[in-house]
């Protein structure tokens, strides 16, 4: 295990010496420049579509809706990443590593409109339903396929296995901590509804997410804003220790420029995935008329998770007037900074509300694994081999070390990012003219309808076809 473990230390040391940092902000700065602040400009285009139902005809009832897919990525963002990574963000790198978290949302939204139109573009039909991401999008556009299966390999290992490892270890610490129940017993029970879920496909996945992922973030945003609202005359305080502390300025728990930077894009990074290829496959289930209108969604899908409910977190723990201890890891530093905000009763529903988020990205994160399975070889057989792994890692995650397997998660998120960076740096241009098409066709008054032939020697887009949109409307 220590062999094992310092393998794991070394390829982080090497992936996160400011490599990884510079591709993600740097990158992230370079689309933004290229789509003219995406971001920015469409924010308000963005809410509008998340309503859009599409208008899809029963006999075009293909994939699924664009609403359920924005459910069905936000269900694997929105997880421990926002409860206890950030609270593990500040522990290690200081308030400001949340400054840096902000900063990776906002330049990333630019990152995540590009992967998410691509791989619109590039998706394919499966049966009654579409499939698609960086490895589909590797292999059509760029021409390399064994890019596209060694991505496919990461997000399968990354997401499917240890991702999930993640996500039942914290759910495991919280009810320990707060029920003290044994986390093997936690950890056989997760797995029972995790299986019971994921045999169920992706419908199923989206109907859970659907219904989860709203109830439980307004929920937690409510309470959020009631503490910050209790204490109104702190928050200028906690915005500039945020501030100082981002660039050195003050040194607080884990201090420094290089702690909170590292800290706060590692954890931004888990927490909103933009860049990191993960979402874009749950962009391309959704039916829609136009690529972009996926892009915009899952870009809307960074900010929520990050902006939105990762804040409500970061006020929650430096709200908290006692600074988190070594005795304390990840959700049980937002535990008991919930606790102090609210009484004992508010440390039980955090355990049921980390739950809730928790077990929705365990259910996403499988369907991430499956997709990019189907991509390498359709199989039934090794298709049940993953399913029986991510119920077993649910059950590993669960009483494995806590540092163990974050810095797994660390590891293999970097080399996903690395892969679908460089990926989606090459085939921007495409996302550019499709944001262009669509943004044309608004001006004129449209809704706008894409077709591959709007982009002179754009090939591969099987689903765009003029033809293929003939077929769907007789």
């Amino acid at each position: 295990m220590n062999l094992f473990k310092d393998f794991i230390d070394i390829g982080n040391h090497l992936l996160w010496s400011y490599l990884l940092i510079y591709m993600l902000i740097g990158l992230g700065l370079y689309f933004t420049i290229r789509t003219r602040f995406v971001q920015f400009r469409y924010f308000g285009e963005m809410f509008r579509l998340i309503s859009d139902r599409n208008k899809r005809s029963k006999k075009d009832a293909k994939g699924i809706s664009s609403l359920q897919a924005f459910f069905v990525s936000t269900a694997s963002r929105v997880g421990t990443g926002n409860l206890a990574g950030v609270a593990l963000a500040i522990a290690v790198g200081g308030p400001g590593a949340i400054f840096w978290m902000w900063v990776i949302a906002l330049v990333g939204m630019a990152s995540s409109f590009v992967e998410s139109t691509l791989a619109q573009v590039y998706k394919v039909q499966d049966g009654d339903q579409f499939r698609g991401g960086p490895a589909y999008y590797m292999e059509k556009a760029l021409g390399q396929r064994w890019m596209g299966v060694l991505f496919a390999v990461l997000i399968t290992l990354c997401f499917g296995l240890i991702f999930n490892a993640v996500q039942a270890n914290t759910i495991s610490s919280a009810f320990e901590g707060t029920f003290n129940i044994d986390k093997s017993v936690i950890g056989i029970i997760l797995a029972i509804f995790t299986a019971v879920i994921i045999f169920g496909g992706l419908r199923r996945i989206a109907k859970v997410t659907q219904i989860l992922v709203p109830v439980m973030a307004i929920i937690y945003i409510f309470i959020a804003l009631y503490i910050c609202i209790v204490n109104i005359t702190e928050i200028p305080a906690v915005f500039t220790i945020i501030i100082k502390s981002a660039f050195g300025i003050e040194q607080v728990v884990g201090g420094g420029l290089g702690a909170a930077l590292l800290n706060g894009i590692k954890r931004g990074l888990f927490s909103n995935e933009a860049g990191m290829g993960s979402a874009p496959n749950a962009a391309a289930t959704a039916n829609v008329s136009h690529p972009a209108k996926q892009g915009f969604i899952q870009t809307l899908g960074v900010f929520f998770d990050t902006i939105v409910i990762c804040s409500a977190t970061a006020f929650i723990v430096l709200l908290y007037d006692v600074t988190p201890d070594g005795k304390l890891e990840g959700i049980q530093i937002t535990q008991a900074a919930l606790g102090m905000h609210l009484g004992n009763w508010a440390e039980v529903f955090l355990a049921v509300a980390i739950l809730l988020f928790a077990y929705s990205s365990i259910i996403g994160n499988y369907y991430y694994g499956e997709t990019n399975i189907e991509f390498i070889k359709t199989n039934k057989a090794w298709l049940l081999i993953y399913r029986l792994a991510v119920v077993a890692m649910v059950v590993f995650g669960s009483v494995a070390k806590f540092q163990l397997v974050w810095d797994m998660a660390d590891l293999f998120m970097g080399l996903m990012a690395v892969l679908n960076l460089i990926a989606i740096t090459l085939l921007a241009k495409v996302a550019v003219k499709v944001l262009k098409d669509y943004a044309r066709q608004r001006k004129e008054g449209k809704d706008p309808v894409f077709k591959a032939s709007h982009i002179p020697g754009l090939t591969h887009a099987e689903c765009w076809e003029d033809h293929t949109e003939q077929e769907s409307k007789s």
